[in-house]
């Protein structure tokens, strides 16, 4: 029988170097986001507010959605005992996410926001030629602060994914839920991923660090944002310091909340503070 599990968290903190981390495992299917959770959320809203909706029920739409999963991965993960569905609004879903799959745990890929924004304004100016598509005009593209301003909206590609991330983590259901911060992960990774087999209660597969094979160019192509989800081949930590102003960089700073230990029931691989040193 295929167990289902879900990678969810923070953009540019992991998510896709931990799917090709998986992705090694025989067993396992992993990856960059997919768009199972949009299928589901379409069914959704066909089954809801219409002149059909009294003909639809509860039992019915949950078998709807199960459907709609089973079909894109009998496609897609073929032979696959454990799949790792991703999607950045898993952690704001978490309900739905177990109710369809209630063997399921949630893997949160976390980093500081500042060092989040950091690396999104790396690429940005990397690619000077290109109009990246995180960015919906040219007031939003103008300067770093536009920028910043513009991504960390609660509706953008930051905000977004931190406000569903804190309603997970002070939820009824996080003790189903893994915050595994980026830095750890590219420092420590044979220790880290332990603790996830750990979490997951999966048999240990002894994975190559030096040899992590995974790209997505024509996903990041069609976002006008090359790089975005490049993944290193070797898992190693490269310290630099961060091309932000210090204000922007205090101010998203402050946002990291996975440091309360005492009102979650999260379990956590992070560190306790954060310097404005990290990695690209």
């Amino acid at each position: 029988m295929t167990s289902h599990h879900y990678i969810t968290g923070m953009p540019r903190s992991g998510s896709t170097l931990l799917g090709g981390i998986l992705l090694q495992n025989p067993r396992f299917h992993a990856g960059m986001s997919s768009p199972l959770s949009v299928f589901m959320h379409a069914v959704m809203r066909a089954g809801s507010n219409n002149e059909f909706s009294d003909q639809i029920t509860d039992k019915m739409l949950e078998s709807m959605l199960r459907g709609v999963r089973d079909i894109y991965y009998n496609e897609t993960a073929a032979g696959a005992e454990v799949i790792f569905d991703t999607n950045r609004t898993w952690a704001a879903q978490m309900p739905l996410a177990l109710r369809l799959a209630p063997e399921a745990k949630m893997i949160a890929c976390v980093r500081n926001p500042a060092w989040v924004m950091d690396s999104v304004e790396k690429i940005t100016r990397k690619n000077p030629l290109k109009r990246s598509g995180l960015f919906g005009n040219d007031a939003e593209r103008a300067t770093v602060y536009t920028r910043a301003d513009a991504l960390t909206r609660y509706d953008r590609l930051i905000g977004s994914a931190w406000t569903s991330l804190k309603q997970a983590y002070y939820s009824d259901e996080a003790d189903r839920l893994l915050l595994v911060e980026y830095d750890i992960l590219c420092q420590r990774p044979r220790d880290t991923m332990q603790l996830i087999y750990q979490f997951l209660d999966e048999p240990w597969f002894e994975h190559d660090f030096d040899n992590v094979d995974y790209t997505a160019e024509s996903f990041d192509e069609r976002l006008n944002t090359p790089g975005l989800h490049t993944v290193g081949r070797r898992v190693e930590f490269k310290p630099r310091r961060s091309i932000l102003p210090p204000d922007i960089f205090e101010r998203l700073n402050q946002m990291v909340f996975w440091n309360d230990l005492h009102k979650t029931k999260a379990h956590k691989i992070v560190t306790q503070s954060e310097a404005p040193v990290g990695r690209a």
